[in-house]
């Protein structure tokens, strides 16, 4: 059974900092894309960062560039965004994502709130 377990949301000021972790279990992590996404209330979800299988390549959606770092541990089988000079518009569910082209496969985790205020 495949599960992905978000932790590491709460409350922080603007300008703060939260790192996010997610744990996986039950596939070969180290063959999977993995990525985070984030919904906020009203809005569509939105792909925040991705990290390659292979290469550990990263890509970022440009609302987060040079703020948010996304890395993984396969000896730990988890993936981790940092985040850093965080706004409130950064405020949303955070979803960790892991994704294999072949076999075909795409698991979820439940989903951490993240929620920037003063």
């Amino acid at each position: 059974q495949v599960q992905l377990v978000e932790s590491g949301g709460g409350l922080v000021q603007p300008g703060g900092s939260l790192k996010l972790s997610c744990v996986v279990s039950g596939l070969t992590f180290s063959m999977y894309r993995l990525r985070w996404y984030r919904q906020a209330p009203g809005k569509e979800r939105e792909l925040v960062a991705t990290i390659t299988s292979a290469s550990g390549r990263r890509n970022y959606a440009d609302s987060v560039k040079g703020r948010f770092t996304i890395s993984r541990d396969n000896t730990k089988n988890t993936v981790y965004l940092q985040m850093n000079s965080l706004k409130p518009e950064d405020t949303a569910v955070y979803y960790c994502n892991a994704h294999s082209d072949w076999p075909i496969a795409d698991y979820w985790g439940q989903g951490t709130q993240v929620t920037v205020s003063s």
